[in-house]
């Protein structure tokens, strides 16, 4: 994703009373706001258009869980108006008995909720393709189009007995609603696994920019294959090779071929403090601190280089950590007032560990569009500002 994003201008500093003891505060509301001090917002292109996007501001949480108002977003064609009353969702093909389902009927059966990182397939392209990244990115700006919600609706596995599966489905096609007819085909051992319809994030129902009223979730894959405003489901023998996965999401390789269903996000991490627009006001004790994911599972450990990688360092993994999530790191470090490069890697369960650059464009190729999880670096200088990037000056 190159956009060019709109700076975030800082809010004017609220009034309040020099003493909250001496006046009465405000009164109960049918909806509460936050803090006027404490005001995130989403990193947006200075152009919005209808297929767009917009980054979780990582630098400014808290926790693993995305406020829902910050989620991060990618449309093709806009965000469709959905009645919940009209809602439907076939699921036909290779099945016994061909079935719709209401919104009502979805949520009459028993729900699960599960805590899951969505991570876009073109997340952090600033990272990998310009020779000389930008300096000026704060941590959403790069790796923003990511966020962990808890997902709450039905098995789809449960779906699928409803209907019943016959055993030549091997696939099965997933096709939005939205003015993209977006469509993806899925194959049906992830459908048995831990595929969810989900009607719920973080307590209430979905937000349209999130699929409302209904959307498919794939814990740990790619963000395209989760189609949001979910109308139909189709079980068939074969990928339907949609638009999405021919033109779109797969991944060119340096010999001319190309890497086609490369579903699942590998392990990826990235340090949100220091960073930019940071500033260390002196040498002392600092506290690194970023977030680390991976769509095989749960992370298993994080290490941090402050010398370009040179040497590692063990970071503290906070709880919770759980798999196909957000989990956060920090590390404890003494800078000592000369110029440093900072750098954090993961490794998750399955023993994979977030590869460099150099090894990545190697395997990949300069010309790959999806799957960029490099290390990431941001240079200290001498005067304590901090930049993305490597070979910056600060």
């Amino acid at each position: 994703m190159g956009a060019t994003l709109l700076p975030q201008a800082a809010p004017e500093r609220p009034q309040v009373p020099d003493d909250p003891t001496k006046v009465l505060g405000n009164v109960v509301s049918a909806r509460s706001e936050r803090s006027p001090f404490e005001q995130p917002a989403r990193h947006v292109p200075q152009q919005p258009q209808h297929s767009s996007a917009s980054w979780t501001p990582l630098e400014d949480l808290h926790g693993i869980i995305t406020p829902s108002d910050l989620h991060f977003e990618r449309h093709h064609a806009g965000i469709p108006a959905i009645d919940p009353e009209r809602y439907q969702l076939l699921i036909h093909g290779l099945v016994e008995r061909p079935m719709v389902f209401s919104l009502a009927d979805l949520q009459r059966l028993p729900a699960v909720s599960r805590l899951n990182m969505i991570e876009c397939s073109g997340n952090g392209g600033t990272a990998y393709h310009p020779d000389e990244p930008p300096p000026d990115r704060k941590p959403g700006q790069i790796d923003g189009l990511t966020s962990t919600s808890e997902w709450t609706g039905v098995p789809l596995s449960l779906l699928f007995r409803e209907v019943g599966v016959l055993p030549e489905a091997t696939w099965f096609v997933a096709e939005g609603q939205d003015a993209a007819v977006m469509a993806r085909s899925i194959p049906i051992e992830k459908a048995w696994e831990d595929a969810m319809i989900a009607y719920g994030q973080n307590g209430e129902a979905l937000r349209p920019a999130q699929g409302y009223p209904a959307r498919l979730v794939l814990p740990g894959w790619e963000g395209n294959t989760q189609i949001k405003w979910l109308r139909r489901i189709e079980l068939t023998d074969q990928p339907a090779m949609t638009r999405e996965e021919t033109s779109h999401y797969t991944d060119p390789l340096p010999d001319g071929t190309a890497r086609q269903f490369s579903f699942v996000m590998d392990a990826k991490s990235i340090i949100t403090s220091p960073a930019y627009p940071d500033v260390l006001s002196e040498p002392g004790w600092w506290e690194i601190r970023g977030l680390a994911w991976s769509g095989r599972g749960m992370i298993e450990r994080v290490e941090v280089s402050t010398d370009a990688g040179a040497t590692w360092h063990l970071a503290e993994l906070q709880g919770p950590v759980l798999p196909k999530c957000h989990t956060r790191f920090r590390h404890l470090w003494q800078w000592d007032g000369n110029p440093a490069t900072l750098m954090s890697r993961a490794t998750d369960e399955t023993g994979y560990t977030q590869p460099t650059r150099e090894v990545l464009r190697t395997v990949r190729g300069p010309g790959t569009s999806y799957h960029y999880n490099n290390i990431r670096a941001w240079h200290v200088g001498a005067n304590g500002r901090v930049f993305f990037g490597v070979e910056r000056r600060a």
